[in-house]
């Protein structure tokens, strides 16, 4: 009997990039899959309940999810130059960043990644507001919150609602480390067998390199899924995500992700310290 494995992951334009050819089953003895997309903060929350066989998730909620989940190497988000911001309108910024702990900032959700530097950043939680990454901008530009986190597509379009970057929370964070920042990951749940586990993480390996060698084939399921439509947003979007990490984490990803943990559990983020569990 054939077994089908769940996936997750977002309609983001890395995503559906690495995963077209999987998804729709253009690799040869690839193992089957079904897939869901989703937001990330639905993503996150899912995995909680283990929903999903294998999912992207941000690293601000792995170290909730390694009692029953391990992280791949192959599919993820890290690098550099890539991180969220923090975005405002140019007449209501204050001065000084650590004024924000004080202002009603917009998240894309608790357990992403983009809070938690956020956090770590301020050196406090401020007070936030969480909504879908795709109305973050809209919000802050019609004064509806003082400033928004941006992530994914966001990152290309918020000059074009008028507001400007306050911080790179990616560029802190790699002044701070000198480490890339860990976004998100693809985790597969504990009860897949090893052999299943290295099949797929091998077909994961192979979607992104059959999507690098045949972009035709791949574009239009990533059009059709993405919340920008500007070909040239999306294309600078998978430049900028889909990088060697997303292909293997290796020993700088598995460091960066230590670290991270680390540090958020320092600053009283996480509770207890907990070490990523890698497949």
């Amino acid at each position: 009997m054939v077994v089908a494995y769940t996936l997750a992951y977002s309609p983001c334009p890395n995503d559906t990039y690495i995963f077209a050819a999987l998804a729709n089953g253009l690799l040869a003895d690839a193992p089957e899959v079904r897939v869901a997309l989703a937001d990330i903060e639905e993503l996150n929350n899912a995995a909680e309940h283990g929903t999903y066989d294998l999912t992207k998730v941000s690293y601000g909620a792995i170290p909730f999810l390694m009692n029953r989940y391990r992280i791949l190497p192959a599919g993820g988000a890290l690098g550099r130059g890539c991180g969220p911001l923090l975005v405002a309108r140019p007449d209501a910024a204050p001065p000084l960043f650590s004024e924000f702990a004080g202002k009603r900032i917009a998240i894309p959700g608790e357990r992403t990644t983009a809070f938690m530097l956020l956090q770590l950043a301020l050196g406090t939680r401020p007070k936030t507001v969480t909504m879908r990454f795709d109305r973050i901008i809209a919000a802050v530009a019609a004064g509806e919150i003082d400033a928004g986190l941006i992530i994914h597509e966001s990152r290309f379009t918020y000059r074009d609602a008028g507001l400007i970057a306050i911080a790179d929370l990616g560029e802190w964070w790699e002044n701070m480390t000198l480490l890339p920042v860990p976004l998100g990951a693809i985790l597969v749940r504990d009860d897949v067998g090893e052999d299943q586990v290295r099949a797929l993480d091998g077909a994961i390996r192979r979607s992104l390199a059959f999507a690098r060698a045949n972009d035709h084939a791949v574009m239009p399921y990533v059009r059709a899924h993405s919340a920008e439509m500007n070909d040239d947003v999306i294309r600078a979007h998978i430049d900028l995500y889909v990088n060697e990490f997303s292909n293997d984490l290796g020993e700088v990803g598995h460091e960066a992700v230590r670290a991270l943990f680390a540090r958020a559990h320092d600053a009283g983020i996480l509770h207890r310290t907990v070490e990523p569990r890698f497949a």
